[in-house]
């Protein structure tokens, strides 16, 4: 009855609003989004009409950003972005996997990577694997957010479902000083300070700093972070430069998957422990603009980036269950060490009914990988403990080095007063060089190199009356990454993240989309459509080698991911609300075998992929109660999703439904400005305290009614859920000068 109560509301509400994906209303619903201007590169420039593209964005800005009290950049843009979507996997709030139209941007090493993520024309995707450390990125810093569907060739590598655009602030947009503290019920605190200097005629400068602590809702999850950011810029005739510098640090705790019977006796407690991943970061960016004329910019950068992070995981010994080991427990750390430079330029130019860009883009990264394994057991709460005399023994190993380098060009053609064309291109090369090592033997070096010319066609056409119709053809890739090509032989398998192995040949992914759909902008509120398909063929997934917890990469002929997706945006008075609804259609589009875990899956055209719900529905409604004060809510509602290990149906017993359950959520916040400088707030967030999960895979369960399961006795298999987050309150302020 519960996933039918959750597809009748969302049913509902959309008949009762005819809506649109379109521009994106933040909290809170009262600011209305006004830029009309976005990019359409990763770097800045001239920039091009949002009206006259072929797609749709979505943005926000600094001050929409920074309304979002109590919340961190993953779960704002989940309240916020049509499409936009949160797996709490690990149960950090920093570690957040996201997904948009069913494709992934995660700091899960190993995971499908679709989205392509930048910070001031710099790609956040890490070399090793793609990941997205949203830990890492400086949110007292971030400027505006921009958000762009579909395969959009434009932005590089890993674009195939979207990409997601970031800039910082300045001094000279920025001025004055901004103090944020709050704190929440389930132990977080956190505090954000930013302070812009103009000088007002040469130079100006901006610094920004975030600390973050969390005792963690869950058993033995604390976790804290810290990053700092200074830019320094300045400005000589025609010319305009800036340095910027970024720094950061954390220990994250992300506690992973709970199996049934333990969730539902506790659902704070954790399976196995520790699980802990440290990240650190240093990144420098030169950016350079140049103006030739009014209509004529061009733009450069520069930037250096290292990183490294150290991770602690307590498994299962894979040889207990076996009867090969008596050490039932196996404590596992791994160090990852990745640098990465490029440099990229950027021209664009207004010549009248042309609106040209071009550009190149050079990246090199390079890495290293080591991870080491030693027995132990388990203490009475789960938690694993290594045997102080057995030894570390190291596993598997790899450094490589990548190089990229991508030619674009675009140009929006005004065919009529009403019409504009939009074509681009870009052309990608990519070379992979992989040295394994196993057992202190270095394996031979291999190099594999990609190809890929992406080209993009579209048009918009505006019918009046606010009205504009658009639609879109668009083509982008993804190269296999150091850890799919250093898992791809099914002679020799291994187990995610730790095991690497001899490097066959993986296909890219390429990925080709159509969009179609309508927007619609008003004096008091915006409105949007589209219907959308992408197709991805060779797909890079994890298959099985017939051998428990084990498996490799290869590629899987055709996944596609299709749908709707609907918002709208309105104010009348004092209120103003925002509804959006999304349909999703993510499913394989061939017949094959997947590994899952404990099983096989046979999977055929139509089988839905795991973690993705077909229906999500957000409300959000804002009221200007009195002259200070404002109070508002949001309901963001999900259907259904497809297990893990059981896309096919076949793993559950006959009496059970192992698909993780839709759900329906409720948050409240308040907020009081007694004047422009001071603002307190409040937010409660699943105000009802609704018990809910938000992922659900089917795996070996060691612990059955929570006892180790007895050394060479086979373990049943398990749906293992990530447990939401249970009702929280959070407070905070800010204060401007």
């Amino acid at each position: 009855m519960r996933g039918h109560s959750v597809a009748s509301a969302m049913l509902l509400a959309c008949g009762a609003a005819a809506a649109a994906d379109a521009t994106m209303v933040a909290y809170p619903a009262t600011a209305m989004l006004s830029v009309d201007v976005v990019g359409v590169a990763p770097l800045p420039g001239l920039g091009v009409d949002r009206n006259q593209l072929p797609y749709q964005v979505q943005t926000a800005n600094a001050a929409e950003v920074g309304a979002a009290a109590g919340q961190n950049l993953s779960e704002f843009m989940a309240r916020n972005l049509t499409g936009v979507n949160i797996n709490e996997v690990s149960g950090s709030p920093f570690q957040n996997d996201i997904t948009y139209r069913g494709f992934r941007a995660s700091p899960v090493l190993g995971a499908s990577q679709g989205i392509s993520v930048y910070l001031d024309g710099v790609r956040v995707n890490e070399p090793f694997g793609d990941v997205v450390n949203w830990d890492m990125l400086p949110e007292a810093a971030i400027g505006s957010v921009m958000l762009a569907p579909g395969s959009n060739p434009l932005y590089g590598l890993n674009t195939l479902g979207g990409a997601l655009v970031l800039t910082t602030k300045s001094g000279k947009n920025h001025p004055g000083a901004d103090l944020g503290i709050s704190g929440a019920s389930n132990g977080q605190r956190r505090a954000d300070l930013a302070y812009g200097y103009d000088s007002g005629e040469h130079w100006n400068v901006f610094v920004a700093g975030t600390a973050f602590n969390d005792k963690g809702w869950r058993d033995h999850s604390d976790g804290r972070l810290a990053n700092a950011y200074v830019k320094l810029a300045g400005a000589a005739g025609d010319n305009e430069w800036s340095i910027a510098l970024l720094a950061g640090r954390s220990r994250l705790v992300g506690n992973g998957l709970l199996p049934d019977d333990l969730y539902e006796q506790n659902r704070r407690a954790v399976y196995t422990s520790p699980d802990e991943t440290r990240n650190r970061l240093r990144q420098i960016v030169f950016s350079m603009t140049h103006r030739f004329d009014d209509h004529t910019e061009l733009s450069a950068a520069m930037y250096a980036r290292n990183s490294r992070r150290s991770t602690v995981n307590g498994d299962i010994n894979d040889a207990y269950g076996g009867g090969d080991n008596p050490y039932p427990a196996s404590y596992n750390t791994t160090e990852t060490r990745q640098s990465s430079q490029g440099f990229s330029t950027h021209l664009s130019k207004d010549a009248g009914r042309h609106q040209l860009t071009m550009g190149l883009a050079f990246d090199r990264g390079s890495v290293a990988f080591a991870q080491y394994e030693q027995n132990a057991g388990f203490a009475p709460d789960r938690s694993v403990v290594p045997d102080p005399n057995a030894e570390e023994e190291a596993g598997s190993s790899v450094s490589g080095h990548s190089r990229t380098a991508g030619l674009y060009a675009a140009d929006t053609w005004a065919v009529g007063t009403d019409t504009w064309l939009t074509a681009s291109a870009r052309y990608n090369h990519a070379t992979v060089s992989n040295q394994l090592r196993r057992d202190d033997q270095a394996q031979p070096a291999e190099t594999f190199s990609y190809r890929k010319l992406n080209p993009a066609i579209g048009i918009a056409h505006r019918v009046g009356g606010g009205w504009t119709l658009f639609a879109n053809l668009s083509q982008s890739n993804r190269v296999p990454t150091v850890i799919e090509l250093g898992c791809a032989d099914p002679q020799q398998p291994c187990r995610l993240p730790v095991g690497l192995q001899s490097d066959p040949y993986l296909k890219q992914v390429v990925s080709r989309t159509a969009e179609a759909g309508a927007r619609w902008k008003g004096a008091r509120g915006a409105a949007a459509a589209s219907l959308y398909r992408t197709v991805n063929r060779d797909d890079i997934l994890f298959r099985s080698a017939g051998i428990a917890q084990q498996g490799y990469f290869s590629n899987f002929d055709r996944t596609r991911h299709q749908g709707a997706d609907l918002s709208v945006s309105y104010r009348i008075g004092d209120w103003s609300a925002r509804l959006s609804y999304s349909y999703l259609e993510a499913v394989y589009d061939a017949e094959g075998d997947l590994f899952t875990g404990t099983r096989n899956v046979h999977v055929t055209p139509g089988t839905r992929l795991a973690g993705l719900p077909r229906n999500t529905l957000k409300l959000g409604l804002e009221w200007s109660a009195m002259r200070h004060w404002s109070i508002g809510a949001d309901l963001t509602a999900l259907s259904d999703m497809a297990t893990q290990g059981n896309e096919d149906g076949k793993a559950a017993p006959v009496s059970a439904d192992w698909r993780v359950r839709g759900y329906v959520l409720a948050s409240l916040h308040a907020s009081y400005r007694p004047d422009s400088k001071w603002e307190w707030y409040l937010r409660v967030n699943n105000a009802f305290d609704r018990r809910y999960e938000t992922f659900g895979a089917v795996a070996a369960d060691m612990f059955p009614n929570g006892a180790l399961q007895q050394q060479g006795v086979e373990a049943q298999q398990a749906r293992f859920v990530a447990p939401g987050a249970p009702r929280s309150m959070a407070a905070g302020l800010h204060y401007r000068f």
